[in-house]
């Protein structure tokens, strides 16, 4: 059990530094590159990527249900990332990098209030929050001016 949990650890670290370096990496692209421009080159890159990994179609599953599958990653997977690249179009990459990741933590809060769930957020909910924040807030701003743009927070997290 302790290995699955440090494989589970190390797979989630390494997502992590893919994903944090996707806002840097968009923001140097847009210099060459509009925003559909990079969506499109992105998913590409991931259909060859899902190809070499599973070169065959799923067993168990029909025609329907693959379309209903790539009609769901074309309207979540697809509308994020075309609005974070226009995000990244109309503020710095910090702000951008900051939203989104904050955006776990009120989905968390959001989920509780709504939802009704029985456990309870503790104290160390709280604490991780203000050193999660403290510590996105150190890196990503590093003693430079904090520049907002409302349209692109509002491209960032819509929600």
């Amino acid at each position: 059990m302790r290995q699955n949990n440090a494989a589970g650890h190390v797979a989630a670290l390494v997502t992590i530094l893919i994903w944090g370096t996707t806002f840097i990496s968009t923001k140097v692209l847009l210099t060459d590159f509009q925003p559909i421009e990079i969506l499109f080159f992105r998913f590409v890159m991931g259909l060859f990527a899902l190809l070499i990994a599973c070169p065959h179609r799923m067993k168990g599953t029909t025609g329907r249900q693959e379309l209903v599958f790539a009609g769901a990653g074309l309207c979540g997977v697809c509308l994020y990332y075309l609005l974070e690249n226009i995000a990244l179009t109309c503020t710095m990459a910090s702000n951008v990098g900051v939203i989104i990741s904050v955006a776990p933590f009120f989905t968390v809060i959001l989920s509780h209030l709504f939802l009704k769930q029985e456990e309870k957020l503790g104290a160390g909910f709280f604490v991780g929050f203000v050193v999660a924040m403290a510590g996105i807030a150190l890196i990503s701003f590093n003693g430079a001016a904090v520049e907002l743009s409302p349209a692109g927070g509002f491209c960032a997290d819509p929600a």
